[in-house]
């Protein structure tokens, strides 16, 4: 390639080149991205986002909680790059036919409402599908749980090219896993302890099925006599009898982003294996157990901790600068 030689150039043109170089981000991890990566080429992308939002909560108040799992399952498969999105090709299997996502994750048709709208706003398509999810995530627990719950989301993520089915089999906790595995699993992705207990709130919102939880409530000895029978007429001992039946992970407030989740476990009160494991499970730590109570009596304390957390997750492997790209249709490449 030629040497580009300045003093043969006009000013104009080294002006050009000077602006190009300064719009194009070239790190490729979690310091490229910052809250205000859409305010210059599209001002109005995050309030037109907000608004599809709320208008898919105020029809479905269970949906705030479906596109929370949306950004949880997303970034925990390669990082956070709007995969779990993609519809199986003739190349890849993607993520939604995983075992952890099949018939379980939703949604995407909120995502595609508010793709269609942000588009529209912005005339050209600038904001990525993993940005999407992460500001969807965000305005869902702000709507469901206040100005307390609202953080900055840092953003400049590009969305990925492929999805792996494997990937998402092998890196989503299931719920039956004990407390060793879930810090594993969080470990694994470069979270800790506060991480897990702090994220694990987001059960303070949604919904689970009944086979999610039906061997804790027959076989759990870590949980509340009288809640267990409760939870055992809507949801039959016999597998595949029952199995879609719904019960709410937070059964005092199902549908808003509080710290009554906390309470519920330090009262046996966890709806699955994998939530009670923080408080009293089998080698559960003195720091989990600590968390949990001090989540359950300090609200204020939970947002905190929880926001970040979510910042942290949602830095995890992004794809920015050149890397990736921004889809014009979050379920397929371009």
């Amino acid at each position: 390639m030629a040497s580009f030689s300045y003093v043969q150039c006009s000013l104009v043109v080294i002006v050009m080149v000077c602006l190009v170089t300064l719009m194009i981000p070239t790190t490729t991890n979690a310091a490229a991205l910052n809250p205000y990566f859409y305010d210059r080429v599209c001002p109005q992308a995050l309030p037109v986002i907000r608004r599809v939002v709320q208008k898919a909560i105020n029809r479905e108040r269970r949906m705030g909680a479906s596109l929370l799992r949306l950004h949880f399952h997303d970034c925990f498969v390669n990082g956070c790059d709007g995969s779990v999105l993609l519809d199986d090709t003739a190349n890849f299997t993607g993520e939604k036919t995983a075992k952890p996502n099949l018939n379980s994750i939703r949604g995407f048709e909120v995502v595609d409402q508010i793709k269609a709208a942000v588009d529209k706003a912005c005339k050209r398509p600038v904001v990525s599908c993993a940005d999407i999810l992460a500001l969807a995530a965000r305005d869902s627990v702000a709507i469901l749980g206040g100005p307390l719950f609202w953080y900055q989301v840092p953003l400049g993520r590009r969305d990925a090219r492929n999805a792996s089915q494997t990937a998402a089999n092998n890196n989503l906790p299931p719920p039956f896993f004990n407390f060793t595995q879930l810090l594993a699993s969080f470990n694994n992705h470069g979270l800790n302890t506060k991480d897990l207990v702090a994220l694990s709130g987001a059960h303070t919102i949604g919904f689970s099925k009944c086979k999610n939880f039906r061997n804790r409530i027959y076989n759990d000895t870590n949980i509340d006599p009288n809640f267990a029978t409760s939870l055992r007429a809507n949801c039959p001992s016999t597998s595949g009898v029952g199995d879609n039946n719904l019960a709410p992970l937070d059964p005092i407030t199902p549908s808003r982003v509080d710290n009554f989740y906390y309470k519920g476990l330090v009262g046996k009160k966890g709806i699955l294996h994998s939530d009670q494991e923080l408080y009293g499970g089998n080698g559960t730590s003195s720091e989990s157990v600590k968390l949990v109570e001090l989540y359950s009596i300090n609200p204020f304390a939970f947002a905190r901790d929880f926001k970040n957390s979510m910042i942290k997750m949602g830095n995890l492997s992004p794809l920015t600068g050149n890397n990736g790209e921004i889809r014009l249709n979050c379920r397929r490449v371009n």
